[in-house]
């Protein structure tokens, strides 16, 4: 199990699945260092849209923890529609957008925390949350979000694969839709309870059923279980 001595960060951190992280690491006394795209009530400012955002904010994370992060949850994420018939320039903006916030700035710390536990001679463990999307893809509005969690589950898969002999451990969690602002947004646009329908549990997750597997693969989960791809959709996708 980890020590207590040992630190994490998580990001975005201020609502939903990631509020219910940190809740589930301060209630298991873990530290740890949350981040959001503008910061505020003890949280790290990081908008992972720009350039370098990810590298510094690994950098500032490093200096609050005294040089030491031994746990990479990467929650962050943009879900936001791409009509098809827009502009092709507004269109590729979008798709950029989405892939820098929820794939570039993800894959730029899961490099960062690898180099780190490898100068360190030392274990360490990243969860990344995905989605249901990269599995069974999205809306038409969506190739871009699909994508991006799709890149990010074959991600984690490759690192499981590459540093589990130095006690480099990456779970990847697909969540389908949970009861967070951006799937009460998108359950109102797709008709609500036809949607639900399609849900054979009926209802959508709630943000501490994600947390809780989250903080298994973290805390908890046994070397053997590195590279496990974990659903929890209410049983709308079952692989």
């Amino acid at each position: 199990m980890i020590q207590k001595s040992q630190n994490a960060l998580l990001t975005g951190a201020s609502r939903g699945i990631g509020k219910a992280i940190a809740d589930g690491l301060e209630a298991r006394d873990i530290p740890y260092l949350g981040q959001s795209t503008k910061g505020g009530d003890s949280l790290l400012a990081s908008d992972f849209s720009r350039n370098s955002a990810a590298k510094l904010l690994w950098q500032e994370a490093l200096d609050r923890s005294e040089g030491n992060i031994d746990i990479l949850i990467n929650n962050a994420g943009l879900f936001k529609a791409s009509p098809l018939d827009q502009s092709h320039d507004e269109w590729c903006a979008d798709w950029q957008e989405t892939m820098m916030i929820n794939l570039t700035a993800s894959a730029e710390l899961c490099r960062l925390a690898v180099r780190h536990w490898q100068e360190r001679e030392c274990s360490g463990r990243i969860v990344n949350i995905a989605s249901r999307a990269a599995n069974r893809g999205d809306s038409p509005q969506h190739w871009h979000y699909a994508a991006s969690k799709g890149g990010m589950v074959a991600m984690t898969k490759t690192i499981a694969r590459a540093y589990a002999a130095q006690d480099i451990y990456a779970f990847a969690i697909c969540p389908g839709f949970t009861m967070t602002g951006m799937a009460d947004d998108y359950l109102e646009s797709r008709g609500g309870d036809k949607l639900l329908a399609d849900i054979p549990l009926g209802r959508v997750a709630q943000p501490e059923e994600i947390a809780s597997i989250a903080l298994y693969c973290a805390l908890d989960a046994p070397p053997s279980m590195t590279g496990a791809v974990l659903d929890a959709n209410g049983a709308s996708y079952v692989r």
